[in-house]
């Protein structure tokens, strides 16, 4: 079922938004060549909890962080552990907090040390791509079109849409209806509505879209280990456009 969000749910919303940004923010000054995941992942936590705010991931369906770390090939849901980051890799970091019973959840995708083209190329085309799509969004749009302008950008530059993942509502649940995918036709799929609060993240790789799960049953890898990267951010849909809740 969708919900529509009253304005003190999206206020919490906010504050949760707000929390995750900047432990984003945080993460991505820490993330060097040497640091484990299971650094960046107390730290996470250390700073959810210190805002009085609880971390969205721990627990979630058996989730053991409070943020995901998926580096290169692993597109999403990575499990923090004692690896080491290197130098010249991407790593993706996915981060949720709860404020009043209410989630808000976004994701970076972040350079360790200094990388190559391809790697910088496609960490701007995903990063690019969300901001392409949430342009043409405001009450009314289409899921449809969303998906088709993410897309239509990302392959532009021959890169792939994961399918198989997608966005999400929102709220007092981590994960709510409706589906947001990545792709589309336009003028198909659900309109969206005034208070309606999605997280867009395009996933995409620099290899073909098909992935696999690994044996932790949680860390997602592309099929042909292909370079992926992830960008997400928590929006309400608004009468003229949007607000983004986790910038």
């Amino acid at each position: 079922m969708i919900t529509i969000k009253t304005e003190q749910e999206i206020e919490y919303m906010r504050q949760a938004g707000a929390i995750v940004r900047d432990v984003l923010l945080i993460v991505e000054e820490h993330a060097k060549p040497g640091v484990t995941t299971r650094k960046l992942n107390t730290i996470a936590y250390d700073y959810i909890k210190k805002c009085n705010a609880s971390p969205s991931f721990l627990g979630y369906g058996g989730f053991p962080g409070a943020i995901c770390t998926s580096i290169d090939e692993e597109v999403v849901h990575g499990i923090p552990s004692d690896r080491i980051l290197e130098e010249g890799t991407i790593l993706k970091v996915d981060a949720g907090a709860i404020v009043g019973g209410y989630h808000a959840d976004a994701a970076r995708s972040i350079a360790i040390g200094e990388i190559d083209s391809l790697r910088e190329k496609l960490m701007d085309v995903c990063k690019q791509s969300f901001f392409v799509g949430v342009d043409i969004l405001k009450a009314g749009v289409r899921l449809g079109d969303l998906g088709y302008e993410i897309q239509s950008y990302v392959e532009s530059y021959g890169f792939s849409i994961i399918k198989q993942l997608a966005g999400h509502g929102i709220g007092k649940n981590l994960h709510e209806d409706p589906d947001v995918p990545n792709y589309g036709i336009k003028g198909r799929g659900l309109r969206l509505e005034k208070n309606m609060v999605i997280a867009i993240e395009p996933m995409i790789s620099a290899g073909g879209s098909r992935i696999k799960i690994l044996e932790d049953d949680w860390t997602v890898v592309t099929k042909d280990g292909s370079l992926s990267a992830h960008y997400e951010n928590t929006v309400v849909i608004g009468d003229e456009g949007i607000e983004i809740l986790t910038l």
